[in-house]
C-alpha cells in the first residue's frame, strides 16, 4: 500500500485499525528485513560513482565528471557548463574568490554562468599577473571583471605581466600599490578556481606573451614536470619543480595556495591527464571538474 500504490501511512493505519506508530515500524522492518528494496537508477550523464571514486582515491573535497566527446578544445563547454552550475550552487556568501588569468574554460565558465541575485562573495582577485599583450588582454580583464558582477564582489587586478624579464623587476612590480593591493588578497582567499596546464602552453598564454620559451619548456621536461598551476609546475607526484624561471614569476605561491580552503582544479581532454594526476597528488586542488575520459584515466594507476 506503502511502496506501490503510494498511499500515506495514516490512511494505512485507518484502512487495517493500527497505530500509525505501529505502520511506520513495520515499514522500517520491511527495509530491515531485505522484503522492500531501494533502487536508484542514476540519469544519463551522471557520474556519482566515478565521482566518489575519485574523492576517496586522491582525497579530494568534491568531484564533478561530466559525460563528453572528443578531446582539446571540445571539452570546454561541457566543462564550463559544469564549473558555472557548481558554482551557482555552492557559492553562498562572503567568499573572496581567486581566479587565474589565462584559462579558456574558466572564461567560458563565466560567459555561461547566471548572475546571482545577491551579492555571494566580497572580492574576486587575479591570483597571477594578469597583464599580456593587448589582443588578448581583454580575456584576463574580462574574467575576472565578469565574475565579479556576476557574484556582487568587487573585482581586483593584478595589473603586472605573470612573467617578467628579471627577479629585480619582479621585485620593483610587486611593491607598486595596486600589485601590492592584490597580493595582500591572496591571504584573504576562501576560493580559487585554477586550470591546470601541460607543459604546452595554451594558445590563450601563447599569444598573452606569458609563455614560458622552449628552452624553459625543454628544462622543465628534463626536470619531470607534467603541468602547472598559475604558471608553478609540478611532478607526476605532485610535487613543486624548481624552473628557472619561478623566481621571474609573479603569482602566488604555491604554499599559500593549499593554505585557501576550496581549490577548485577545472580539467580535461586525455592529453590533460598526466596533469591533472600530478594536480590532486600534490594538494594543488581539493575540488576537480572534469570529463570521463580523464576520471577513468586517473583511476586506472
Amino acid at each position: 500500500m506503502y511502496h506501490e500504490r503510494g498511499i500515506r501511512q495514516p490512511e494505512i493505519a485507518a484502512r487495517l485499525s493500527m497505530s500509525q506508530p505501529r505502520i511506520s515500524r513495520l515499514l522500517k522492518e520491511a527495509v530491515a528485513r531485505g522484503v522492500v528494496r531501494t533502487v536508484v537508477v542514476p540519469p544519463e550523464g551522471v557520474h556519482a560513482e566515478l565521482e566518489d571514486a575519485l574523492v576517496e582515491r586522491f582525497g579530494l573535497r568534491d568531484a564533478v565528471v561530466v559525460e563528453v566527446e572528443g578531446a582539446g578544445f571540445d571539452v570546454i563547454p561541457a566543462l564550463a557548463a559544469a564549473t558555472a552550475t557548481y558554482l551557482d550552487a555552492t557559492l553562498t556568501g562572503g567568499d573572496v574568490i581567486g581566479i587565474s588569468s589565462w584559462s579558456a574554460t574558466l572564461l567560458e565558465s563565466v560567459n555561461v554562468m547566471r548572475a546571482k541575485t545577491s551579492s555571494v562573495a566580497q572580492e574576486v582577485v587575479q591570483i597571477i599577473g594578469g597583464s599580456g599583450s593587448p589582443e588578448v588582454q581583454l580575456h584576463a580583464t574580462r574574467l575576472t571583471s565578469r565574475l565579479a558582477e556576476l557574484t556582487g564582489a568587487r573585482p581586483v587586478f593584478a595589473p603586472s605581466a605573470a612573467l617578467v624579464g628579471s627577479r629585480e623587476l619582479r621585485d620593483l612590480l610587486s611593491r607598486e600599490p595596486a600589485m601590492a593591493d592584490a597580493m595582500k588578497a591572496w591571504s584573504r582567499l576562501t576560493l580559487a578556481l585554477l586550470g591546470i596546464g601541460t607543459l604546452e602552453p595554451s594558445p590563450l598564454l601563447r599569444r598573452s606573451g606569458n609563455a614560458i620559451t622552449p628552452e624553459d619548456q625543454a628544462r622543465l621536461e628534463e626536470l619531470g614536470a607534467v603541468g602547472d598551476v598559475c604558471a608553478r609546475y609540478f611532478d607526476s607526484a605532485g610535487n613543486p619543480v624548481d624552473a628557472p624561471f619561478n623566481d621571474r614569476l609573479i603569482g602566488i605561491e604555491p604554499d599559500l595556495l593549499r593554505t585557501v580552503e576550496r581549490r577548485i582544479g577545472v580539467a580535461g581532454g586525455i592529453n590533460k591527464a598526466a596533469a591533472v594526476r600530478g594536480a590532486v597528488r600534490g594538494k594543488w586542488i581539493n575540488i576537480l571538474i572534469t570529463d570521463v575520459e580523464v576520471a577513468r584515466e586517473l583511476l586506472a594507476d
